[in-house]
């Protein structure tokens, strides 16, 4: 082939990328107006949190999406930049007291939220931005000191701090009753040694919420939550770790050798460190929940819109019934999981312990998640396999749901237990 015709092919794949683009871009706007308007039908959504949602979606629309490929490119994401941008407009401290810099709303507001980032088009910066607003600075929020609060909750939500949430380690990932990190306490201080792994925002972070043990046999009631200011001497930020998924987002190993911080620094009462922990699960796991929607209705839509257009054997891919048919049940079980999600959400904000149900539903989320993502690529075709592609990011980036924030059998075994069916020798 001369090096015209090639030209020439190159250009009209240009031309067709450019417009099969465009087009994706149009499904896209036009299911996002219509989970705007489905929210009015739900019972736990007011025009307050439309209007929320709205709002962000502007700052996502031109702030956000348009750098996305370069930043998944680079392999991060300025996360300063961006934290400061939600900071100033309010979207890191929905939930949290006015008095430290919040909107004061109730938790309903935050899964408003979360859902309109599932419209970022990858998952990386969604993830960090729930570490800031969902993992790292509930129990802060909750049973933090006054002057903790003003020292690293204030600056998380206004966006000039980034938080990470230090729990996983090498040998302890859902496991976190075996965590090995210490914290020894010396005078007024304590005297950090050990490690975390797989941590969010770990090479930009400017502070950690840090799980370590603090003393005492029992592996639930020997553990404590830290702020712990990661430009600390003794804090070694090791390596940045290669993912499959969330290529943009930051995640790091890290070392802690005699690190010493104030005793002062300890969220609420030492030792209650686990029993925090696992109440900021519970928000976790229903932002999560909340931010994996979006992304899957944005799949169907897409693999709709391009099997419409997309012939094989001389007839659209979507006429085949096996494929709407298909399309069809992973709409239903969107819907489910969206109705269990909410019904979790109006329980928590009446006061209940919803551990069991925000377990469900991260289960639930993060299998359909694979499911979904696995039967679109399929009817992509060989287009679905290729990169850089909305539906092969989906696929890659949505895998870490059932991983992250307790891993599916994790879930099984919360929910085993509050059925009354976990075995005596498995008791969590």
């Amino acid at each position: 082939m001369s090096s015209t015709s090639t030209s020439r092919v190159v250009l009209r794949r240009f031309r067709a990328h450019l417009h099969n683009t465009a087009r994706c871009q149009s499904a896209l706007a036009a299911l996002a107006e219509r989970s705007i308007e489905s929210m009015r039908d739900e019972s736990i959504f007011t025009d307050d949190h439309i209007a929320l949602r709205l709002s962000l979606r502007k700052i996502i629309e031109k702030e956000i999406n348009p750098y996305v490929e370069q930043w998944e490119q680079d392999k991060i994401f300025p996360a300063h930049q961006v934290m400061k941008l939600l900071g100033s407009n309010g979207f890191l401290g929905v939930n949290k007291p006015t008095e430290y810099g919040g909107l004061g709303l109730d938790f309903s507001y935050s899964v408003a939220v979360s859902e309109e980032l599932g419209n970022i088009s990858c998952g990386g910066v969604p993830m960090a931005i729930g570490v800031q607003n969902d993992m790292a600075t509930p129990a802060l929020t909750r049973f933090g000191s006054d002057e903790l609060k003003k020292q690293f909750l204030v600056p998380t939500i206004a966006g000039d701090f980034v938080a990470c949430i230090g729990v996983s380690e090498p040998h302890a990932g859902s496991d976190v009753a075996n965590i090995t990190t210490k914290a020894v306490k010396d005078g007024d201080d304590y005297i950090i040694n050990g490690g975390k792994m797989w941590i969010t925002s770990g090479m930009q972070g400017d502070w950690m919420c840090l799980l370590a043990n603090t003393g005492g046999e029992k592996a639930h009631s020997n553990k404590s939550l830290i702020c712990l200011p990661l430009d600390t001497k003794g804090v070694h930020r090791a390596k940045r770790i290669e993912k499959i998924g969330m290529q943009c987002s930051d995640t790091a190993q890290i070392f802690f050798e005699d690190v010493r911080i104030p005793q002062k620094y300890r969220i609420g009462e030492e030792g209650q460190g686990f029993f925090y922990q696992m109440l900021q699960f519970q928000e976790e796991r229903m932002f999560a929940t909340a931010g994996g929607i979006a992304p899957l209705e944005n799949c169907i839509a897409l693999t709709m819109d391009y099997c419409r257009e997309r012939k094989v054997f001389g007839k659209p891919v979507l006429d085949n019934q096996v494929v709407h048919f298909r399309l069809a049940e992973l709409a239903t079980e969107i819907e489910l999981t969206r109705s269990l999600l909410y019904r979790c959400v109006a329980l928590y904000v009446a006061g209940n312990d919803v551990t069991k149900l925000a377990s469900m539903a991260k289960l639930k989320a993060g299998r359909l998640t694979r499911e979904l993502t696995d039967s679109c690529l399929q009817f992509w075709g060989g287009m679905g396999f290729s990169a850089p592609n909305p539906i092969s990011r989906a696929y890659l980036d949505g895998r870490l749901l059932s991983i992250g924030a307790g891993a599916d059998e994790v879930m099984l075994s919360i929910i085993c237990k509050y059925m009354g069916s976990l075995p005596k020798s498995a008791k969590m």
